[in-house]
C-alpha cells in the first residue's frame, strides 16, 4: 500500500507553541471532522541507514522512513563496496555504520513523520508523533505539525481525522524535547511505542519513551542478540504489552510446521523428537533461536545445557541439549550459513530439520526451507532410512508497516503468551 501525505505542508512552530497550535486547530480547521477516538502512535524513527545512503549519494531523496524497493537495492549494492560479507542482510547496523565512514555531504528533504502509511491511517490513530534523529548530533530540536484525515473507503462510514507531530534534531535534542511527547500523549487514549530503530542505540531514550503504561513495539532482529533479547524478556517480566517484529515474521514457520504435523498419523511423532536443526542467514541468531524455544515450549522439553559452537566462519552457532517429558535427550544446533542474497532483516531462517523416531515406525525427517536451495544442506546425512517430508515455506514479503498495522488492528493491548514462554527459553539459550 501506499503511503499517504498529510493534508497540509507541516507547519514548523517553537516546540512551547506545539501543544496550543493542536487545540486551537481542533476548535476551527478541524471543527466539523469527527476526531479519531483510538490511540496515539510515537515513533522512534532513525532511519540511519537512508540516512547514510542519500548522504554519500547512492540514494536520493527524500528521507521518509519507509523501507522501499529502491532503499533495499542501494543498500544491497553499497555491501561489497563497505568491505562487508555478502550475507550482510540490509537492516544489519553494520551496513550503515559502515557507511558512515564514507565521504559524502549529499542532501535531501527530511519528511520523516509527513507520510502516514495508509496499512497504518486505516487504523484512524488520533495522533501520530515521531521522533526523527539526525546524522548532525548537535543540530537543534525542530518540531512540525500537521493534520491528516484518512483517505475513505468504499465501505467505510464517516471520516476520523488526527494530527502529526515531528520531533527532529539531534540524539540530545531529541531527549530535551521528551517533556513535549509526554504533553503530547492522552492519558485517556491507549498509546503505542515502535521503536523503529537499533535496541543498542539511546537506552536511556527508550525508557523515557516507553513507560510500562506503554505498547511497545521492537524488532530483536536489530541490535546486539544478548540486549535485544535481555530487554524483551525485562519488558515481558515487568508485566508490560511488548511486541517484537522478529517474532511476528516467525508466523509462516510456525503455521508451516503446524501442517506439516496436522495429519493424524504423524501427530504422535512430535512425542518422539530426537533432533532439531536450524539454520539461519548470517551471524544474528535470534530469530532462530525463537523459533526453537517456541518448539521446546510447545513439546514441553526442559533445557540441560548450551553453548557455542563454531559456526565455519560465520560468526557462532548454539548448541543445547533439552530433555523431554520421558527423559529422552533432544540435540539442537543452530548454526549461521553465509548466503549471496540475504533478506532484509538480519537473521532470517533458511531451514529447519526435525528428526522423530517413533518407536513402531521408521524414523519421520521434516525438513522446511525458505526455497529449495536451502534444503540441500538440511538433506545431508542418513535420510535415505527415514520416511521424508520437505516444503518450502511461503515467506511474505510485507513491509514493517504492515507488521505494525497487524498489532494496531488486532488490539493486543497484552503480550503475546507464546512469544513470551518462547523469549525467556531463548535468552537461556543464548549462551552468555
Amino acid at each position: 500500500m501506499s503511503a499517504q501525505l498529510t493534508l497540509q505542508a507541516p507547519l514548523v512552530l517553537p516546540p512551547a507553541e506545539v501543544g496550543p497550535y493542536l487545540e486551537s486547530l481542533w476548535r476551527t480547521e478541524l471543527k466539523t471532522s469527527a476526531g479519531a477516538t483510538t490511540f496515539t502512535l510515537v515513533i522512534y524513527e532513525a532511519s540511519w541507514l537512508q540516512q547514510q545512503l542519500i548522504r554519500t549519494g547512492r540514494l536520493d531523496g527524500p528521507i521518509t522512513g519507509l523501507l522501499d524497493s529502491d532503499l533495499i537495492e542501494a543498500a544491497k549494492e553499497a555491501v561489497p563496496s563497505c568491505g562487508l560479507p555478502l550475507s550482510t542482510a540490509v537492516m544489519d547496523q553494520r551496513l550503515s555504520w559502515a557507511l558512515g565512514q564514507h565521504p559524502g555531504h549529499h542532501q535531501a528533504d527530511d519528511q520523516r513523520g509527513q507520510f502516514v502509511d495508509s496499512a497504518i491511517s486505516i487504523h484512524k490513530p488520533r495522533r501520530l508523533i515521531t521522533l526523527a534523529p539526525t546524522l548532525v548530533q548537535d543540530r537543534a530540536l525542530e518540531t512540525l505539525v500537521a493534520a491528516y484525515c484518512p483517505l475513505i473507503e468504499e465501505g467505510q462510514a464517516g471520516q476520523a481525522c488526527g494530527d502529526v507531530v515531528v520531533l527532529r534534531g539531534g540524539r540530545g535534542s531529541l531527549q530535551q524535547g521528551l517533556p513535549l511527547v509526554d504533553s503530547l500523549v492522552s492519558s485517556e487514549l491507549p498509546c503505542w511505542v515502535w521503536w523503529n530503530s537499533s535496541l543498542d542505540e539511546a537506552p536511556e531514550l527508550l525508557e523515557a519513551l516507553a513507560p510500562p503504561s506503554r505498547r511497545l513495539v521492537v524488532d530483536t532482529s536489530l541490535g546486539a542478540p544478548r540486549r535485544c533479547i535481555d530487554l524483551l524478556v525485562q519488558r515481558i517480566q515487568s508485566g508490560q504489552a511488548v511486541n517484537d517484529l522478529n517474532w511476528m515474521r516467525l508466523r509462516t514457520w510456525r503455521e508451516s510446521l503446524a501442517m506439516v504435523f496436522d495429519p493424524p498419523a504423524r501427530r504422535d511423532a512430535l512425542d518422539h523428537v530426537v533432533q532439531l536443526d536450524v539454520d539461519v542467514e548470517g551471524d544474528h541468531p535470534l530469530k532462530g533461536l525463537l523459533l526453537g524455544a517456541w518448539i521446546a515450549d510447545r513439546l514441553g522439553w526442559h533445557l540441560v545445557s548450551s553453548y557455542l559452537v563454531d559456526g565455519d566462519g560465520v560468526g557462532y552457532g548454539v548448541a543445547a541439549e533439552f530433555e523431554r517429558t520421558d527423559g529422552t535427550t533432544v540435540q539442537f544446533r543452530l548454526m549461521p550459513v553465509p548466503v549471496g542474497v540475504p533478506k532484509t532483516h538480519p537473521g532470517a531462517i533458511v531451514g529447519l530439520r526435525l528428526i522423530c523416531q517413533p518407536p513402531d515406525r521408521a524414523p519421520l525427517c521434516v525438513i522446511l526451507c525458505s526455497e529449495s536451495g536451502g534444503c540441500m544442506r538440511l538433506e545431508a546425512g542418513g535420510m535415505a532410512s527415514m520416511e521424508l517430508a520437505e516444503d518450502v515455506v511461503p515467506v511474505p514479503v510485507e513491509s514493517e508497516e504492515m507488521e505494525l498495522a497487524r498489532l494496531l488492528g488486532g488490539g493486543h493491548d497484552t503480550t503475546n503468551p507464546l512469544m513470551a514462554s518462547a523469549a525467556v527459553l531463548a535468552a537461556r539459550l543464548l549462551p552468555a
